[in-house]
């Protein structure tokens, strides 16, 4: 167990790039996913077509799929993902301003699946907003868009709050992959490191990237549990 002790700095460093890329994967998923949301409960049948197609093809395909189209069909296709590259927020996320692109790819890969989950979460959300809500904001001559920024998603949130944040624990699971696709650095890989290249045991290894992931995971679930908690109070 002395390597937790002689390699903190490699845990710490670990844990805090999968930190990193967990937080910036969490504000991209929930923002795309409800993009995606709008278009699965749009009007118009292509957009829903469009969102239904979207949720279908990566609810449905494998993460490791996701990252490997991103990690070696991006470059193959000319791109090294250098729109993320945004001023202000590569000062804070330094990994984004590396010259290394492979922590952009692996961010994109979990984005673009996380999404699809974050999509059915808030659209199950907006199905528990009673319809007489929507019915009366249309009485009053509000547009879809109108209806949905200040009656429907308001009152969605509440009842999405806890599914979303299960997806986000799942997705941070998810971020041990990123290792195995060029992502220098992470939790999973400096596991790598440290038992193949060092010769350090596995299992104490295991233990440490383990309490890394946990360190992130609990806090959040205890969390959950305490929304959960209030809401079955405040519903009697």
């Amino acid at each position: 167990m002395s390597v937790l002790v002689d390699k903190f700095d490699v845990f710490a460093g670990g844990f805090w790039l999968t930190l990193q890329i967990c937080v910036l994967a969490a504000i991209g998923a929930l923002i795309l996913g409800a993009v995606v949301a709008v278009l699965r409960i749009s009007p118009v049948p292509p957009l829903r077509a469009l969102g239904t197609a979207y949720v279908t093809v990566f609810r449905n395909m494998p993460l490791t799929v996701v990252m490997f189209f991103s990690a070696f069909a991006l470059p193959a296709l000319g791109s090294n993902a250098d729109f993320l590259r945004i001023p202000g927020l590569d000062l804070i996320f330094t990994r984004l301003s590396t010259d290394l692109p492979y922590f952009r790819f692996a961010l994109i890969a979990l984005v673009l699946y996380t999404a699809a989950f974050v999509c059915e979460a808030l659209r199950s959300g907006i199905n528990a907003v009673s319809p007489g809500q929507a019915e009366a904001a249309r009485s009053l001559g509000l547009t879809f868009g109108q209806n949905l920024r200040f009656v429907v998603l308001p009152q969605s949130w509440k009842a999405s709050i806890v599914p979303l944040g299960s997806v986000i624990i799942a997705m941070i699971k998810n971020s041990a992959l990123i290792g195995f696709f060029g992502v220098v650095g992470d939790l999973s890989q400096s596991a790598d490191q440290l038992t193949s290249a060092e010769g350090y045991a596995f299992i104490p290894v295991a233990i440490g990237i383990s309490i890394g992931y946990l360190i992130m995971t609990v806090p959040l679930g205890a969390l959950l549990d305490r929304i959960e908690s209030r809401q079955a109070v405040a519903a009697r």
